[in-house]
Formats: structure tokens, sequence, C-alpha cells
């Protein structure tokens, strides 16, 4: 089983100013977890625990990656290496190697051939490794296999995912979340070996216990499972329960008629960074995989004096794990709240239009389980100051309607700012208002949520023409003096 420290959060920062914002505070908490962990001669350790290698803890120290290759290029096996690689020392992990195998597809038996098998228990006694990490989902059988011929721990892609999320999940929901998904990629992996395991045992020889105590009885195996399945309806109960509470909220956000704008995008992207160039929020910025779990809504004013709330949503990644997906559910379909989504894509990637591919794929599951609509998007490409000219031009010349920006150096945020407004102006309605000096609320209301182009009085009240969200123009249609007939 993972072991989780979900309240400890890293922090590789320096020189931190005299009042720490939230995010800093989190990345104190998360270097210390990491730490902990360093220094500890795992294998060493577990090897002489005594315990059958299934029931050691998982503490990544030394790892050893193992990729198949079965289609794309050279550069692209790489490249999905080196995330497995990111996703593992976010786990908190010391690489000591990589090697990949190129078939047609997994061995069906141990993942990789024989020969690879041979080699990598070679790699795994010379290193002291503790940890093999394969870029896959393994199945039951698969890592049975290899644990017995490396006789180290094995856990497969998936299995590393739902560790990160286990130490970056911060809110009572998120560890909830995390929690659900284990159990559900557990619960088909719990390993036995029959009546050796029974609860019961027998009595007499050849009577199996005498009367009504015939048979084996419960084994271990199917009382983890039954523990795990009522552990699982219960954590389900809880998740329907805070996904009523989020939904209460997000009904409030939608009263207030102001523009909801969900940021998402393949995890360390720079969503957080992007949030913080718009906002000035001080959210958790870190430069590791899946630093973002809990969403996180920040309110903010544009340049045009507009109120928008801006959500920073949990990343995507390559093969996100179904279970996540479901047990992210509620959290995901913030995205789907949203009046707009800014998909944010990493352009320093070497391939930043699989990361595309993998998001709206992600999207598209939710979209199709839940029925609603996915909104309008603006494409932002982030980090174009640590982007590949080469790169970018490709991306400029396959994609239509992108903004490029650092959220770094301040790059083209001006212009993201600009491209959002003009998208929000498109759903407004342009009104005219007169308004009694007696509503002064209705004209700070009108202030706070529209654009208000002009302004003057008479003498039965504050004329005023705006773009209002079409929501709020309904509301106040008792003022309404004259209509645009064109909504820009």
């Amino acid at each position: 089983m993972t072991e989780n420290f979900p309240d400890l959060e890293f922090n590789e920062t320096s020189g931190a100013s005299a009042t720490p914002t939230v995010g800093e505070l989190d990345l104190e908490q998360r270097s210390s977890l990491r730490r902990l962990t360093r220094g500890v001669n795992t294998y060493t350790d577990e090897q002489s625990d005594g315990y059958d290698v299934e029931y050691r803890k998982l503490r990544l120290e030394k790892v050893v990656l193992v990729g198949v290759w079965t289609e794309g290029t050279v550069a692209q096996i790489e490249a999905r290496l080196a995330e497995l690689r990111a996703l593992a020392e976010t786990a908190g992990s010391d690489i000591v190697d990589m090697l990949y195998q190129k078939r047609d597809k997994p061995d069906s038996g141990t993942y990789i051939g024989s020969g690879k098998v041979n080699e990598l228990k070679t790699i795994v006694m010379e290193s002291g490794a503790d940890t093999v990490i394969c870029d896959g989902e393994l199945s039951p059988g698969q890592m049975i296999a290899l644990e017995k011929a490396l006789d180290v721990k094995v856990i497969d892609r998936t299995m590393l995912i739902l560790d990160i999320f286990a130490q970056h999940a911060k809110s009572k929901e998120g560890k909830a979340q995390v929690a659900l998904a284990q159990m559900e990629y557990l619960i088909t992996r719990v390993r036995g070996w029959g009546g050796a395991l029974s609860r019961q045992a027998g009595g007499r020889a050849g009577s199996n216990g005498g009367v009504g105590l015939r048979g084996p009885g419960e084994t271990k195996i199917e009382a983890d499972r039954r523990r795990l399945r009522m552990d699982m309806a219960k954590l389900r109960k809880e998740i329907a329960g805070m996904k009523t509470s989020r939904e209460i909220k997000r009904e409030r956000r939608d009263a207030a008629a102001i523009p909801q704008v969900a940021i998402a995008g393949y995890t360390n992207a720079g969503k957080s960074s992007l949030i913080n160039s718009l906002t000035g929020a001080g959210v958790l910025v870190e430069d590791a995989l899946f630093a973002t779990l809990d969403p996180t809504t920040r309110r903010a004013n544009l340049r045009d004096g507009r109120a928008v709330v801006f959500t920073d949503t949990v990343g995507f990644v390559r093969h996100l794990p179904t279970q996540l997906v479901e047990a992210f559910r509620s959290t995901l379909e913030e995205v789907l709240a949203a009046d707009v989504v800014l998909h944010v894509v990493d352009g320093s990637d070497p391939f930043p239009l699989e990361q595309i591919v993998a998001v709206n794929k992600v999207i598209g599951d939710i979209v199709e389980e839940t029925g609603r609509p996915a909104p309008p998007e603006i494409l932002v490409v982030n980090k174009i100051d640590a982007a590949d000219p080469l790169v970018l031009a490709e991306l400029r010349h396959r994609l239509d309607d992108v903004v490029f920006v650092s959220a770094h150096t301040g790059e083209g945020i001006e212009e993201l700012e600009t491209r959002l407004e003009l998208f929000l102006n498109s759903l407004d309605a342009h009104v005219h208002l007169r308004v009694p000096f007696t509503r002064g609320d209705v004209v700070a209301r009108v202030h706070e949520l529209g654009t208000v182009l002009s302004e003057d009085y008479d003498d039965a009240g504050t004329l005023i023409e705006v773009r209002l969200p079409a929501s709020l123009a309904g509301e106040l249609k008792e003022f309404l003096v004259d209509t645009d007939p064109d909504t820009e």
C-alpha cells in the first residue's frame, strides 16, 4: 500500500519574503517530506524486514525506469521516459537508471521479454535499487512475475501517479478522492494464496472442523476485498455529499453573474503561474508534476474593470488513470461549469501537440459521461521564454487562434487579457439603463459586474450605457431604456 503524507508539502525556493504566501508555506512543507524520505537505505531495510515484497512500504528512493517502445520515434519514447522520470522525482525518488525495449506490444507475462528481465535484474543488483517503475499499466500477473524475478518492489505508471496524488492532496475532498482511486486500483490486485491464508482453520484430519465448519471459510484475500468494498462505498457516499456542497457554491457563483474562467491543461504546463500573473493570487507554484490537486478559485478584475472568477484545476497527463478521472469527476466538472476555458499548453515541451490531444481526450471523456457540453476555449501556449523556436514555429503553423505567453516574464499576458475581455464581451448584452438616484446599489452592481461604456445624469436618475452578462441584464429590465439589438 502507498504510504500517504497528504499534509506535507515541498519547497525548493529561497529568499522568501518576511510574510510568506500560502503557496510558499505549502512548498516549505512539501520540502520537509522529501528531506524526510531521502538518505534512508530502503533496499537494505526492506530486504531484511521479513515481509513479502508486496507488503513493503512504497518509499521511492533508488529507482529504475522501464519502458516499452511500441510506436513513434526515438525522440518520442525518450520524451515519455523523461516524463516518467519527472513523475518519479515528484514522488521523491532518485533515478539510478532507465531502459526501454522495442517491441510490437508489451510481453503478456513480464511486460518486457525474459532477456530484458535478466538485464534489469543485473542493473537492480548493481545499483542497489529498491523499486522498478514501468511506463504503462501492469496486469496483476505481470507485476507478480516481475517482483518474483527481481525481488524488489515493482509499480506501474498508474500506481506512481496515485502515490503523487496521495502526497499532494490537502483538502478533505481531495484526500477522499485519492483514497477512493487507490482502492479502486488495488481491489483487483489484492493477492493471497488460498487456504494458507484462511480465516477459519480445519479441525481433525479429514473432517475440516466438523459439523458446520467444513470448507476453507473466508480467506484473507476475500476478507481484504470485502473490507475494501465497504470502505469504497463509504468514501463514495462522503464524496457525493461533498459534491452537493460544491454544486451549492457553484450555484452561488452563477447567481452572482460573475464570469467564470477555468484554467485547464497538461500537468506542469504553468497553469498556477498563469493564474498568479493574471490575479496576483499567490497560488502554490512548483516545477513539478501535479503540484496542484485541489481547485483554487480566485476573484480578480480585468483591465476594463470587469470582475472575473478564475479556477485553477488539477492537471491532466497522458494515460491519466481511469480511477482518477472517476474519483475526481466532481473536481473536473469545474471545467464544464465555466463560461470559458483557458487551455494552457507547455511550449517548452518537445511535443506540445501530444499534450493538447491528451487534455482534449480527458475533457471529451468527462463530456461524454456527464452529457454536458464543453465550454468554448482559448488556447494558451505558455513558457515561450524557454521554448525551442522551431517548436513555436510549428505551433504557429499548425494551430489557429492561439495566444503565446510567458507567465514567468509577463510576455503576452496583456494580449491574453484583451482576448479574454473580447470573448466575455461577446457573451454580454449591450444595454442602456436609467437608474433612480435612490438605487445606488444597482449602479454599484453594474460597475462591479459590467463594463461601463458611458455614464450621465438627468432629472430621473443615472443614465448608464453598459455591457452586462445576459442574465443580469434580464434582472435589470425594469431600468431598461434602450437596448442595442446587436450583441457584441
